[in-house]
């Protein structure tokens, strides 16, 4: 039986508005983008179109923006360099790709996708994931071809801080729901700006970051990633649709709100197997949006 609750939902990041993202030409900017992702994603899903797919396509369009913090236009760690996270998850077969610590890579969700797709791992690591993916087609690029000029001048003025603490940044995502009735979920992101070499983020941690289960629902966070690890954040909600048979909605409530709780600050993008869709954060404002029906929203 076709499922003609076709959905596709995606994030650019939550955090605090600065006064350059809350002028008319950065929403316009960043709404062109975001419809951009909508449009190529949903697409993929109206030609009966997996739901992997369908967020690979949507994901790998914000990657390839300057305007997001995965892919070209990452913020730079401690030592100047951009290091990537990517996770995808199929909620058919509960198959995973992970990667994180990626340099030479331009679309890690695509490289996360090769080990979903031919390995009987989940995760790999910095240059044996690069090693990996590059064994399955994929090309190895400059380190600094991702870095951009507004990247670089804010990991100055971040280095130029007595305390040099890392900030917070966002990351982006999809959730899909495809023809068959199948969900999927995928992430990608650069992390904090400063953060210390290594570093991983909830991104790539399959029930932390990312997680989709054609039982429950499929998640995508964005946020303070080590309190998302720390509350398994996308697991721990699909377990209460399995456990206490909530709603999407309270699920995503109760679960933002013990993120919360640990001082956590952060958002979320899912769907459940009916195709209810649920957008939450508690941060100043999240870049989000969904393709349903022919009708796409865009919300910032």
């Amino acid at each position: 039986m076709i499922n003609k609750k076709l959905r596709l939902v995606i994030h650019g990041g939550a955090g605090n508005m600065t006064k350059l993202m809350s002028t008319p030409r950065s929403i316009q900017t960043h709404h062109k983008v975001l419809q951009k992702a909508l449009t190529t994603g949903y697409a993929i899903l109206k030609k009966q179109g997996s739901s992997i797919d369908a967020v690979c396509a949507a994901v790998k369009i914000l990657e390839n923006s300057a305007l997001f913090n995965a892919g070209y236009g990452s913020v730079l760690n401690h030592q100047g360099k951009v290091e990537l996270d990517a996770a995808i998850m199929d909620g058919a077969t509960l198959k995973a790709g992970s990667i994180a610590g990626v340099s030479r890579i331009r679309n890690p969700v695509l490289a996360a996708r090769l080990i979903l797709d031919f390995s009987k791992h989940v995760m790999f690591i910095g240059k044996h994931a690069e090693n990996f993916a590059h064994r399955h087609g994929m090309k190895f690029i400059d380190p600094e071809s991702l870095i951009t000029q507004q990247q670089l001048k804010k990991w100055k003025e971040v280095k130029a801080r007595k305390h040099q603490e890392a900030e917070k940044h966002g990351t982006v995502g999809a959730v899909a729901l495809d023809c068959n009735g199948n969900l999927a979920a995928a992430t990608s992101t650069g992390g904090i700006i400063n953060k210390l070499p290594g570093r991983v983020g909830d991104s790539p941690i399959i029930g932390a970051g990312t997680y989709a289960d054609n039982k429950t629902c499929a998640v995508s966070a964005t946020g303070q990633g080590e309190f998302f690890m720390r509350t398994v954040f996308s697991y721990d909600l699909a377990a209460q649709l399995h456990y206490k048979k909530i709603s999407l909605k309270q699920a995503g409530k109760i679960a933002l709100s013990r993120l919360a709780d640990l001082g956590g600050r952060g958002g979320f993008i899912a769907i459940d197997k009916q195709g209810n869709i649920e957008m939450n954060f508690n941060t100043q404002m999240m870049y989000c949006g969904y393709a349903k029906e022919n009708e796409i929203i865009i919300k910032i």
